[in-house]
């Protein structure tokens, strides 16, 4: 049997146009069509509902650091299933590091007319959550703070090449798989800072996250981080390169201990 086109049913759904006398006595005997449009027609109506949103303020920055903070440590781990080439951290900031990088393999998936709308929807959907909880100021409970942890590592951070001796910190590892950085006097820079641990062994290194313009942050660690072998924190000047790899420009440095 030929169903109606699904780009008919988005316009359909949407209100763009309505059914004519066939369309409609074919959706009265097609129930598969029937409830591909009554579906579509629920996306829009969330769609619809959530016009106003746009007026709300963006969400925290916080927010999105944790997002690439998680990204970055599940593809920058070194103990996962694919080996990887080890990446050089510099011995002086002077020395950039060797830039080696592994293949990635990229999955291209197709979606269907229908995924593509859910998906859009889905994401409006998020962001507008996101935003009426910044707004309203969640409705789940409060972390624990820093001071109610379980220590379970930690390093002063102090600074690295020529980085102003003025610069300097403290980062804890807790027991809940989380890294607190307390950082100081950092310079100013035309990018970004970037959290690494790494091994002072091979100086194989990944990512922990990004650091954002505040003193305090509080970044994820891998739940399979070796910290007896990634035991030196560093935290670099990055630049927006397009290049995952470390700058060599280090800022401070520490080395964790239990």
């Amino acid at each position: 049997m030929q169903h109606l086109d699904h780009d008919r049913l988005v316009f359909l759904a949407l209100g763009e146009s309505e059914p004519d006398d066939g369309e409609r006595a074919y959706l009265e005997g097609c129930e598969h069509c029937r409830s591909e449009l009554e579906n579509l027609r629920r996306v829009a109506d969330l769609g619809a509902e959530g016009q106003g949103l746009h007026d709300l303020p963006g969400p925290p920055d916080h927010l999105w650091q944790g997002i690439v903070a998680e990204i970055r440590a599940a593809e920058q781990l070194p103990t996962l299933v694919e080996p990887r080439r080890p990446v050089t951290a510099p011995e002086t900031s002077d020395d950039p590091p060797a830039r080696v990088l592994s293949p990635s393999v990229r999955k291209r998936v197709r979606w269907s007319g229908w995924m593509t709308t859910v998906a859009t929807a889905a994401a409006a959907a998020v962001l507008g959550v996101v935003g009426t909880v910044a707004v309203l100021g969640g409705t789940e409970p409060e972390p624990a703070s820093p001071q109610q942890q379980t220590v379970r590592a930690s390093a002063s951070l102090a600074a690295f090449g020529a980085t102003p001796p003025e610069v300097n910190g403290e980062a804890r590892v807790f027991d809940n798989g989380r890294l607190h950085l307390h950082v100081v006097n950092l310079p100013d820079v035309s990018g970004y800072y970037e959290v690494w641990l790494i091994d002072p062994g091979t100086m194989e290194m990944f990512s922990v996250g990004v650091l954002g313009g505040d003193t305090d942050a509080l970044l994820p660690l891998p739940p399979n981080a070796d910290l007896e072998r990634y035991s030196v924190v560093d935290i670099s000047a990055e630049r927006y390169d397009n290049n995952t790899a470390h700058s060599g420009d280090s800022l401070v440095r520490g080395t964790l201990t239990g």
